[in-house]
Order: C-alpha cells, then sequence, then structure tokens
C-alpha cells in the first residue's frame, strides 16, 4: 500500500498563472506561502501548486496574492536538464485536488460555494 496526500493552509504567492491547450483542458500555477506557525520570526515555507480542469478556471477567477486558501493533493517531482550547464535538475510540485477558498467574502468577492474538487464538475 502507498500514500501521497499533501494537506496545507496558507497564502498564495502570487496570481494564479494559466494555460489553455489545444485539447481545451486547462492549468493554473501559483506558489503557496504556509507559516510554521512556531515563531513569528520563522519565515514561511515555499510550495509550487499545480492545479488542472475546472478546480484550476475556480483557481484562476478568485484566488489572488494574498488570499487564504487550502488545497489537498499530492506530491510530485518535475524534472529537466539544465540548458546552461546540463546539470540535471527538479523541483518538488504540489499536484491540486481539491481547494478550498478561506478568509472573509471580501476576501473571496464571490458567494460561490468555498470547496472545489476536479471531479465535481
Amino acid at each position: 500500500m502507498s500514500l501521497n496526500v499533501v494537506t496545507l493552509v496558507g497564502r498564495a504567492g502570487a496570481d494564479p498563472d494559466s494555460r489553455y491547450f489545444e485539447s481545451g483542458n486547462v492549468v493554473c500555477n501559483f506558489p503557496l506561502a504556509v507559516d510554521r506557525g512556531s515563531r513569528r520570526d520563522d519565515k514561511p515555507d515555499w510550495f509550487n501548486l499545480e492545479i488542472w480542469g475546472k478546480t484550476a478556471e475556480i483557481a484562476m477567477n478568485y484566488v489572488r496574492k494574498g488570499s487564504l486558501v487550502g488545497i489537498k493533493g499530492s506530491l510530485k517531482f518535475e524534472y529537466w536538464q539544465d540548458r546552461n550547464t546540463g546539470a540535471e535538475r527538479s523541483k518538488p510540485v504540489i499536484r491540486v485536488d481539491r481547494l478550498h477558498l478561506l478568509g472573509s467574502k471580501q476576501d473571496r468577492d464571490t458567494s460561490m460555494a468555498n470547496t472545489f474538487e476536479d471531479d465535481e464538475f
């Protein structure tokens, strides 16, 4: 048995960046800052998020830099070769399955339900 589940609550570090494909599918990415909560002077941990489909469209419409969001997804690694040095590179990415818009209604500026999941649409 294997398990790969990531649950985070934090603030968007930038507005979502989106790409549409000829197939009609859409993906958006944005960084998420998560406070450790142990001390005020601790710096946040940063996570790169990848969101697909209808959930990506919701994120593009309602998430802005500084928005408080909760996510549930899985950890994956992206691999590539550096063009300048030829060195193998990698970075962790959270593939988001569920997106929760948190905070006040003014923060969200929407009256929609605050939980969105790929297979709900």
